[in-house]
């Protein structure tokens, strides 16, 4: 099968296990500044988006990347990800029909990421929020990327271009590599750094000023939040980026800014020294806490 048929829309929604849904989604609604339309005591939708959700809290024992949620473009690209799947031995489970209406998605799919063993859900379509967003104190316009260790990031990266239609947009020597979810423009949704174990690295949400992130900084230290890097520049995706750690340690980003891909004539990838400049083109250095927290769960049934 031709993988060009495979093509997304955006990075759906990402599904994170916290301990205390009901301190995550004060945190997230307060403090980064979403909104939360459903939920109980158990799980928790929220969003920065006309959809349902761009992000969902479920309780666990354990900070976790449940999964990572992948709009694509049609019917048809889902159809065509389902049918290579199948050609080349990768398990797809259909999700059923009660989850499917809770989390108001169509036609959806999961597997377990063959070199992560991180759980990936495909669909065709969510609904829409209940109520129209509008942004509160920070413009977050978007959940922007995830980003994953893995211990075969070479392997990670072989699946994802051959077999997922992503695209190379960076990389920074050995170490992380940024791609897109063709032909969706942003620099990167994903993001695969190397690592000793399946890791969740961080969540994304962008937004539409830099005062934003100035904002957020003076907000995170009133509010006793830990700032773990930045402000800093990207030089890969030239975003201006801010670090901190929600209540579970978890590590959350804001960005401002980031390069957009064009669907055909893209720029070839570039390949950036592992220098620290490289990661931060003001100088800057993360703390140790940076992108510790978050087990990968991996798939049990759909």
């Amino acid at each position: 099968m031709n993988i060009d048929q495979i093509r997304y829309k955006r990075l759906g929604y990402v599904a994170l296990t916290v301990t205390d849904p009901a301190r995550s989604l004060a945190f997230y609604r307060d403090i980064v500044g979403v909104h939360a339309f459903e939920g109980d005591q158990d799980t928790v939708f929220l969003c920065c988006s006309d959809r349902h959700h761009d992000l969902m809290l479920s309780r666990g024992a354990t900070p976790a990347l449940k999964r990572i949620g992948w709009e694509m473009e049609s019917p048809e690209a889902l159809a065509a990800l389902v049918a290579h799947m199948g050609e080349i031995g990768v398990s797809m489970f259909p999700v059923d029909a009660a989850e499917a209406s809770l989390l108001r998605i169509s036609n959806a799919y999961r597997m377990s990421e063959p070199t992560t063993g991180a759980t990936f859900e495909f669909y065709s379509a969510m609904e829409k929020a209940p109520q129209a967003y509008t942004p509160t104190h920070t413009n977050v316009s978007r959940l922007g990327h995830v980003v994953l260790s893995s211990p075969r990031k070479s392997e990670t990266e072989k699946f994802l271009l051959e077999h997922m239609n992503f695209r190379i947009s960076d990389q920074i020597g050995p170490i992380v590599t940024f791609m897109r979810c063709f032909p969706n423009p942003l620099h990167h949704s994903f993001g695969v750094g190397h690592g000793d174990a399946s890791k969740l690295g961080h969540i994304n949400f962008m937004v539409t000023d830099v005062d934003d992130i100035g904002r957020a900084n003076n907000r995170m230290k009133r509010n006793s939040v830990p700032i773990v890097y930045g402000p800093g520049r990207h030089p890969t995706s030239n975003s201006v980026f801010f670090y901190f750690l929600d209540p579970d340690g978890i590590t959350v980003e804001y960005s401002f800014g980031m390069e957009e891909f064009p669907e055909e004539g893209a720029r070839e990838p570039r390949m950036f020294p592992l220098v620290p400049e490289s990661f931060d083109s003001w100088g800057g250095s993360p703390e140790a806490t940076f992108s510790k927290v978050g087990d990968v769960e991996t798939l049990t049934s759909a």
